[in-house]
């Protein structure tokens, strides 16, 4: 079914049709009652693609995480998606999985879809592509990521409030040795987690030694390599704080293979 049958039914102008389709306020209520009838009775679904082209604007939004597998990411992808639904926008969700090629296709899978904003989500190694969007005039936002560019806004994170909560805990416990497993060493966020466990222990007076500080790659086989690390020291920790919730999973799914007690 067309816009032309829609109109005929209806008893009014195709610009009328299309006017009421795409919301305008000048429609008058009585025309756009019958359009909104005509459309039930033919079934009819707008081009989204075609209304794209005419108004600039595809009433859709991206969303890239790095990897829609860690348990950070669902509740994130549901209000955007709960968001999206109350404003009438669509969401495209892309997942990264931390590959700069992966992240290149999906860069380009966003401009082609001409998506009107993106949240990009991935943690690091986005910065090479930010522009990519830049260029275009693609409004971007990102995490902990410094820009000066009018089209860039900045969530920032406070890694030190969390992790302060953290050691606090455990030292609460009666933990004093307290293992970090951080990140890549390359990524700016991993590196600001770890600086931010350094400074809590020192603010309550608790030393480590540098073996208790393990480099992962925030994946859960990262998780489970630091564990096993931990593992054989004859002075192992009696804790360990994990830098994301993939490693943390890791930790605890080779504590159990090596039947350590990890309490929940």
């Amino acid at each position: 079914m067309t816009i032309q049958e829609i109109a005929r039914r209806a008893r009014v102008s195709i610009a009328t049709v299309s006017r009421t389709i795409n919301r305008v306020s000048s429609v008058r209520p009585s025309l756009a009652r019958r359009v909104h009838k005509g459309i039930q009775e033919v079934g009819y679904y707008p081009n989204t693609n075609a209304r794209a082209l005419v108004s600039g604007r595809s009433r859709i939004f991206g969303l890239m995480v790095s990897e829609i597998t860690n348990p950070f990411f669902p509740q994130i992808v549901q209000t955007f998606e709960d968001l999206g639904f109350a404003h009438q926008y669509e969401i495209l969700l892309c997942s990264t999985a931390q590959d700069p090629e992966r992240f290149e296709m999906t860069s380009r899978r966003m401009i082609e879809r001409r998506v009107d904003g993106v949240a990009i989500l991935t943690f690091g190694n986005e910065e090479q592509f930010i522009d990519t969007f830049r260029r275009r005039n693609v409004p971007a936002v990102v995490v902990d990521l410094e820009s000066a560019s009018p089209l860039l806004r900045t969530v920032r994170v406070d890694y030190r409030h969390g992790i302060r909560q953290a050691v606090q805990h455990l030292a609460a416990l009666g933990h004093t040795r307290i293992a970090f497993i951080s990140g890549p060493a390359h990524l700016k966020t991993a590196m600001a987690r770890k600086m931010a466990f350094t400074e809590c222990l020192k603010e309550i007076g608790l030393l480590t030694s540098p073996r208790l500080f393990v480099e992962g790659d925030h994946t859960m086989e990262g998780g489970m390599k630091a564990m096993s690390t931990l593992a054989v020291f004859a002075d192992r920790p009696s804790a360990v704080i994990c830098s994301n919730d993939m490693t943390a999973i890791g930790v605890m799914r080779q504590g159990f293979e090596l039947r350590r007690n990890v309490p929940s």
